[in-house]
């Protein structure tokens, strides 16, 4: 049985920092691309990062550029995301998501890419 659990979420105030994490179970962790994605209430999900199978290749959203950084321990089947000085427009769940990376779309975003995905970890970052 697949799970991807995240955690690491919480409240900040603007200007902090907070590292979320993904435990992956149930496949072979490094053969799949990874992302994170978010959605803040009355908005559609949209993705924030996202990294190759093997963690060398990194892709991010504009708004979070030079801001958030993604990366991942195959050893340890986990997948992380920091993420530093935070805004409030950063407020939204966050969701950890896997992906067959030969099937392509994966480096942009595209959702119908992610076969597999967690059930998401609140963040909540106050003015």
């Amino acid at each position: 049985q697949v799970q991807l659990v995240e955690s690491g979420g919480g409240s900040v105030q603007a200007g902090g920092s907070l590292r979320l994490s993904c435990v992956v179970s149930g496949y072979t962790h490094n053969t799949y691309c990874m992302a994170w994605f978010r959605q803040a209430p009355g908005k559609e999900r949209e993705g924030v990062a996202s990294v190759s199978a093997g963690g060398g290749s990194t892709y991010y959203a504009d708004s979070v550029k030079g801001r958030f950084t993604i990366s991942r321990d195959n050893a340890k089947n986990r997948l992380y995301l920091q993420m530093n000085s935070l805004k409030p427009e950063d407020t939204a769940m966050y969701y950890c998501a896997a992906a067959l990376c030969f099937l392509g779309g994966w480096r942009q975003f595209e959702q119908t890419a992610y076969r597999y995905w967690g059930q998401g970890t609140q963040v909540t970052v106050s003015s």
